[in-house]
């Protein structure tokens, strides 16, 4: 047994009786009987008083580390103390949770072996079974990621994603000022979102100061019920988006159908619709600047969506909340009046939403993080080949964003 001896030191409290190969469901592996080193003090599991008797004690079948590449298992008989203030309770061992199957330091392992592969390829690494290795990493994440931490949290942003592609959406909350994930949750309706709120407590609430959105009524709705005193900032992102699916888009389409019969200004129009949607500032190359000037002299309807675009985005770049107020009754005048019926339909349709803009005078905030986050969101899924376990899922994203210092 000399070959195991800097193994022994790890189960404290134990000492290792006998080491033997056996065959386990997956081939070789090898089976160490411990039993309770003498004079030990027996702690508790849930108080951590001592105690001075054992209730009772049951032989548990434990997993640790491989070793030699192949699976270690623990044979031991798990004590339940008489504890004075708890009554009979799991002996406490710093190794081995109260109810746990597999070691403390098994477990830590199989996390940083998921940090770059898939829980199949853990499993075969380890010689596990790969439910339980998802069973290991969920049990650690839920005790490091499972409850809601609220602490000095005043700037919220949140989103939604897709679960699957199509289908299935869950919404992402954060704390703006240090990018940690607080809470997800499946769909993005006020009752799914409600959750989240209910879990507050009422000094939570009300140190909420502002909360960074697209224009999702649901959202909206529900921080206005739970957390009056915040301000709501609508996102520059999702709003020139909207603005370049709706009025852009629209307007290129009713151009080309308009010029059907000149052939080459339709082609002009239709192949036009990515410099039309991009900054000006971000098209570089010269031929690409060339074709978007010769698009937007040759279309008045396009060369006033285009600059209204502009002028849109200006509102978010004010620091002065009159001036931001004058640019957009300056802009929904425009817009009114340009006889383009997409544009003004979009125009009535933001003016409700005005006030969440203006407020990004006072609150410089957006969700362009969260749009970071969604990526890696896909990437987590890629590497767990989709997970079927939504809490799991959820869990692996909040690990995978524990928030930067303040």
């Amino acid at each position: 047994m000399e070959q195991f001896t800097c193994l022994f030191s790890y189960f404290e409290g134990y000492r290792v009786l006998s080491v033997e190969e056996a065959e386990g469901k997956k081939g070789r592996e090898y089976v160490f009987t411990l039993e309770p080193e003498p004079g030990r003090e027996l702690l508790c599991s849930h108080c951590g008083a001592s105690c001075s008797a054992v209730h009772d004690r049951v032989e548990r079948r434990v997993t640790d580390l491989p070793v030699f590449g192949y699976p270690a298992r623990l044979l031991l008989p798990r004590r339940r103390v008489l504890c004075p203030s708890c009554g009979p309770r799991v002996e406490a061992l710093s190794w081995l949770g109260p109810n746990a199957r597999y070691t403390n330091r098994l477990a830590e392992y199989t996390a940083s072996l998921l940090s770059a592969m898939t829980i199949q390829e853990a499993s075969g690494m380890l010689g596990l079974d790969w439910k339980t290795v998802r069973g290991i990493d969920k049990g650690r994440l839920q005790r490091d990621f499972g409850a809601l931490d609220m602490h000095g949290v005043k700037l919220l942003a949140m989103d939604e994603f897709a679960i699957h592609k199509g289908h299935r959406y869950a919404t992402v909350i954060i704390d703006y000022e240090t990018r940690r994930v607080l809470w997800i949750g499946k769909g993005r309706t006020r009752a799914e979102l409600r959750p989240f709120f209910e879990a507050l407590s009422p000094e939570q609430r009300v140190q909420i100061q502002a909360v960074a959105m697209d224009m999702n009524a649901s959202y909206e709705l529900e921080v206005q019920k739970f957390c009056p005193q915040a301000e709501i900032v609508y996102d520059l992102y999702h709003v020139v988006a909207k603005y370049g699916r709706e009025v852009i888009g629209r307007v290129r389409v009713d151009e080309a159908n308009r010029v059907r019969s000149d052939k080459p200004a339709r082609k002009l129009i239709k192949g036009s619709t990515w410099l039309l949607l991009r900054n000006r500032e971000n098209v570089t190359r010269e031929a690409d600047k060339l074709r978007l000037e010769e698009v937007l002299k040759a279309n008045a309807a396009l060369m006033t969506v285009y600059v209204l675009k502009d002028d849109l985005k200006n509102l978010w770049k004010q620091a002065d909340e009159k001036q931001a107020r004058s640019l957009w009754d300056s802009w929904l005048e425009r817009a009114m009046e340009s006889g383009i019926q997409a544009l003004a339909k979009f125009a009535r349709r933001l003016a409700p939403y005005v006030e969440g803009i203006v407020s990004s005078c006072r609150w410089k905030l957006n969700t362009s993080v969260l749009e970071g986050i969604n990526n890696r969101i896909k990437v987590i899924k890629r590497i767990a080949y989709g997970y079927r376990d939504d809490e799991y899922f959820f869990l692996k994203i909040k690990a995978a964003f524990p928030g930067v210092g303040r």
